[in-house]
């Protein structure tokens, strides 16, 4: 059943997952949409997908794919749109309820070109269901976010996800009041997300008025490896191959909860 963004009292948990197991915790713990990605240590790519069909075959809340080709800026080349374009066509086909995509020209403005020609990959054909586009977070690093919120509008967007240009949305929840006054009634749904925790779910809503909140809930879990060569490291310094991140029940679960129990 698809939901009415423009009910006012529409409100969301989305959780970001990169592993089937991930997914599913979340989906148990009560989150009431799946971003998925792979890499989530480095903020996200795309997932494989044979991970996008296990997980559409595993789970029954919906999923949207983070479409994001490496690690960095958003600024793409030419080669790079053909790839995230067949990647989105796959995505369709393997079930995604929607796509989570973001580029920037190198002024900081959204780059509308690329970005309709991701999203004209990803249109229903043959009665196929309307899937949903969501702007990540490089909105957080366009140079005017009231602009590119109105270009978002323009090209169809359902939801913009974003901290409100801040390092963390609730050190961003000025702008995202801001942002949430702009809407008003229509228009993309403003998600807030990076750095959140359950407890802060409320006071967002009491001063932003935003009512959909995303998070990766996660834990780090130790790796079951008992032999670990000391001499040899196959990830950056920042980052250790034997700590892995997995969903908490407890922290979505909680998050959940604290959800609703806004008005």
């Amino acid at each position: 059943m698809s939901i009415n963004t423009d009910n006012p009292l529409y409100k969301m948990l989305e959780v970001c997952a990169d592993s089937s197991e991930s997914a599913l915790t979340a989906q148990k713990a009560g989150a009431m949409r799946i971003e998925l990605c792979a890499n989530l240590i480095i903020g996200g790519t795309t997932p494989t997908l044979a991970l996008v069909e296990a997980v559409k075959k595993e789970l029954s809340i919906p999923v949207h794919v983070l479409i994001r080709p490496r690690f960095g800026d958003f600024c793409y080349g030419k080669a790079e749109i053909t790839q995230m374009a067949r990647d989105i066509e796959l995505c369709r086909k393997a079930g995604a309820d929607g796509i989570v995509i973001g580029c920037l020209k190198i002024d900081g403005s959204l780059d509308e070109k690329a970005l309709r020609t991701l999203m004209s990959a990803a249109e229903a054909k043959d009665g196929a269901k309307k899937i949903s586009f969501t702007l990540h977070r490089a909105f957080d690093m366009c140079k005017d976010p009231f602009e590119a919120y109105e270009k978002a509008a323009e090209l169809g967007f359902d939801t913009i996800l974003t901290s409100g240009q801040k390092a963390s949305c609730y050190e961003g929840r000025f702008l995202l009041k801001e942002l949430q006054k702009k809407r008003g009634e229509k228009g993309p749904v403003i998600m807030a997300g990076s750095g959140l925790k359950p407890e802060l779910i409320v006071p967002l809503f009491e001063e932003t008025g935003v009512r959909c909140f995303h998070l990766s809930g996660k834990k780090i879990v130790q790796s079951p490896m008992r032999y670990k060569n000391p001499e040899v490291s196959m990830s950056v310094k920042s980052f250790s191959e034997y700590e892995l991140w997995s969903a908490d029940e407890n922290v979505i679960r909680e998050a959940r909860r604290q959800l609703n129990g806004i008005g």
